[in-house]
């Protein structure tokens, strides 16, 4: 009988669809572990197709070189080493599963099938894939593991079915994206498994970009006694080995020093960071280019470009108009300079002038008004994309959440880009977020030290200068009360009256509800961004663009 078992965690960050690279990865990370004496490496959820692998595995090719890749590292592990537990979608008997595969001495040790499917958010997994029969453990070298996919730990009766089987301990393959709070809400469903089948219990989440999510990594182990042994650290990849001893008969991980967990704000920026790197570099763009107004958000959009990818790699634009101000010149060079990035100065007034030429007999007794105002994001929308078209960087749009919440943007404006990386952000969490960057440089960040922006970027009331003396404010109610009405009709998808019963106006609820709902069609045509609440934008948030459903409250 094994008393004393050596079990790696790999936190990898794999891509969707290079099941090739993927590989690599896994042969890599289990060659290292072997040096380190494991004998047994588990892998997060789907490691040898990326995750989420969506539609790709409707395509039998894709499936196929799955197939292979599995055979491939089922023939890695005849060389005497540590065996594996790894992901990968399966095709049997015309049915296709997302399936954990234990691999060891040359030969399929066993496979479990994903038993709950998430369909809700953004997940769609019953969409694409079968939902296999509740499992039961695996034997590796004597001990029975009971293997649960991800979303099976969420739910009482996978856990409580490898139990009475006979398992002896919970592994847990995750692909676990990254939202606010979510880290606390995995480790409860862990605890409860826990306590429930007194088993202790090892989560291996996986760490990247992928689109629209992050995932943060932040993979665990907890003991019998639902403390925990093992506490890897969020945003980067890295092998952890954690040695077992049977107690009994009871299996128990030595405690190692805990990786301590980031705070909130700096949790939102690693995200931010982490996204745009994977974006931009598994998509294989040479850098990203961006306009720089001197405002807040594209502030915070250099930084977090400088901080993803380099300092180098980056390339902003300032375009000013006849009402940019002094001030919004100098706050963008100086913010350049401190990140140490390209800036150039591109003056609109020319193509303004063109398009009021071009326009004016079709305009002829008609008034200046949005249009107008418009025209400005317009011209710097189609400057930037030219830019992007003469030297291959990928554009980034600027815009929060807030903008995107109540349509205050400028379709083909400055919504135009490859990537809208402040996209599931709010405007006072921009403020927040700004403060915690020019006092913390986070951890793996390619940028300077030290502050990122001048204060008076963060201070200074927002403007789309589009126009003599105008200010957000003018148009959108204070972004404090704003936000907070949007939180309530977003993430707390509550009715007007229901957030107006928190304390706002109603009449303001309305409004802000209206252009929430009116936005729709351009939230459609925005580019993608990482999720960073509980409901973004995109695959979280599926309202209907034709809708005649209306809110009024106060019917009550």
């Amino acid at each position: 009988m094994t008393d004393v078992l050596k079990i790696a965690l790999a936190q990898i960050n794999p891509t969707v669809g290079d099941v090739q690279g993927n590989v690599a990865l896994i042969k890599a990370a289990r060659a290292e572990a072997a040096k380190a004496g494991a004998d047994l490496v588990v892998f997060p959820e789907l490691s040898v197709s990326g995750y989420p692998p969506e539609d790709l595995v409707y395509r039998k090719a894709f499936l196929d070189v799955c197939a292979r890749a599995v055979e491939t590292l089922t023939a890695v592990t005849a060389d005497g080493g540590p065996g594996i537990i790894v992901g990968a979608p399966w095709s049997e008997k015309g049915e296709t599963y997302n399936t954990a595969f234990l691999l060891d001495g040359g030969k399929a040790a066993g496979q479990r099938f994903k038993h709950h499917l998430p369909n809700y958010g953004v997940f769609d997994e019953a969409r694409v894939f079968t939902p296999g029969p509740v499992p039961g453990p695996m034997v590796f070298r004597g001990v029975r593991l009971g293997v649960m996919i991800c979303e099976d730990m969420w739910f009482e009766d996978v856990a409580e079915t490898l139990a009475e089987s006979g398992a002896e301990l919970l592994i847990v393959p995750n692909g676990s994206p990254y939202e606010l709070d979510k880290p606390d809400v995995r480790v409860t469903h862990a605890v409860a498994r826990v306590s429930e089948t007194k088993l202790p219990l090892i989560y291996v989440n996986q760490v990247g970009g992928q689109d629209d999510l992050v995932f943060d990594g932040g993979s665990f182990v907890l003991n019998t006694n639902k403390s925990l042994a093992a506490q890897m650290p969020w945003w980067r990849s890295q092998i952890t080995l954690t040695i077992w001893a049977r107690e009994g008969s009871a299996w128990v991980c030595k405690a190692e020093p805990l990786t301590p967990p980031g705070d909130r704000l700096e949790n939102v920026y690693q995200a931010m960071v982490t996204a745009l790197r994977d974006y931009v570099t598994k998509n294989k763009f040479p850098g990203v280019v961006l306009g720089l107004s001197g405002g807040i958000d594209s502030a915070l959009a250099a930084a977090v470009a400088a901080d993803a990818l380099g300092p180098e790699k980056v390339h902003c634009v300032m375009m000013p108009s006849p009402y940019t101000s002094d001030d919004s010149l100098e706050d963008a060079d100086l913010v350049a300079k401190l990140l140490g990035v390209r800036l150039d100065d591109i003056d609109i007034g020319p193509a303004m002038q063109a398009y009021s030429n071009m326009l004016a007999p079709i305009f002829v007794g008609t008034n200046s008004d949005i249009t107008e105002e418009n025209l400005q994001s317009r011209a710097r929308g189609v400057t930037l994309m030219a830019i992007s078209n003469k030297f291959g960087k990928m554009v980034l749009s600027t815009g929060n959440k807030s903008e995107m919440s109540t349509g205050y943007a400028t379709l083909y404006g400055d919504m135009c880009g490859g990537y809208a990386v402040l996209k599931d952000v709010y405007k006072t969490t921009v403020f927040a977020v700004c403060r915690w960057r020019n006092a913390n440089k986070p951890a793996g960040a390619l940028g300077p030290d030290g502050a990122v922006m001048p204060e008076r970027v963060i201070t200074k009331p927002p403007t789309a200068e589009l126009k003599p003396n105008q200010k957000d404010q003018d148009t959108l109610p204070a972004y404090e009360v704003l936000d907070g009405i949007l939180k309530g009709l977003i993430e707390g998808q509550m009715g007007v009256d229901a957030v107006a019963a928190k304390g706002f106006d109603l009449a303001v609820v309305r409004r802000v509800y209206k252009m929430l709902k009116t936005a729709e069609y351009k939230r459609r045509q925005a580019p993608p961004g990482v999720k960073i609440t509980h409901i973004a934008f995109g695959r979280d948030y599926r309202y209907p663009i034709t809708n005649g459903f209306q809110d009024e409250g106060g019917k009550a």
